[in-house]
């Protein structure tokens, strides 16, 4: 786990990063341009509450890496959330997998994937 709480921001498709957004070394950032908008997955704490945003999130860092022909990465740890009931919010990079749980649910998630022999081996402090 990646420790904090995390949110998704939105903005209007064509926008830059926003002059608030830390993507400083050893920074955690997602920015996801599409033709229908951009999304940014960042620390909610610096988050503008003038910001259309989704709060209240907890990243959990699956272990990696992991080859790009490894099939059911993520179906293992989305089943066994989806039969706890957790919704998830996947995301990757060349090298790893990350799932954001809301943190209502991360104590269900934790016991969900506990229970499939998926281990928290430690935290993050990046």
């Amino acid at each position: 786990m990646i420790p904090g709480e995390w949110a998704v921001v939105r903005r209007a498709a064509g926008e830059r990063s926003p002059a608030w957004l830390d993507e400083g070394p050893g920074a955690f950032v997602s920015i996801t341009h599409t033709a229908e908008e951009l999304s940014i997955v960042c620390p909610a704490a610096g988050v503008p509450e003038s910001e259309r945003a989704e709060r209240g999130w907890a990243l959990l860092k699956l272990h990696g890496p992991f080859p790009f022909d490894q099939v059911g990465v993520l179906a293992s740890v989305a089943a066994p959330l989806a039969a706890a009931g957790v919704s998830l919010f996947a995301l990757s990079t060349f090298d790893t997998d990350y799932l954001l749980v809301k943190t209502v649910d991360l104590g269900a998630a934790r016991r969900a994937l506990a229970a499939e022999g998926h281990l928290e081996v430690a935290t993050d402090s990046k």
